[in-house]
């Protein structure tokens, strides 16, 4: 249950088989650790079939399977930002990684 309704819910979905739970674990904590005045959690929900999608209230920001693999931590980041609190400055996050050169 969300304590707070108006701030929004990342969902982390992982494959159980692949073992994927400790990248959700600590992409989880890093969102929670950045977000943590504008998020109201972070959800981990097993899956299967090699799932690893990650979900900002109903929109799909990154699929393993679209996007090729997982994304670095500061694209994650931004993504994330863009989404739930656009003026919120994210420091060194914010200059560009390899994934922006896609």
């Amino acid at each position: 249950m969300n304590a707070n309704p108006e701030r929004p819910i990342v969902t982390i979905r992982y494959c159980t088989g692949c073992r994927w739970l400790l990248r959700a674990q600590w992409y989880q904590g890093e969102l929670l650790q950045t977000f943590e005045n504008v998020l109201g959690g972070v959800l981990l929900v097993p899956a299967s079939g090699a799932m690893f999608r990650i979900e900002v209230g109903d929109d799909t920001i990154w699929n393993r399977k679209t996007d090729g693999g997982f994304p670095e931590i500061t694209t994650l980041k931004r993504m994330v930002r863009d989404r739930v609190a656009p003026c919120m400055t994210l420091g060194h996050s914010d200059a560009p990684t390899s994934d922006d050169r896609r």
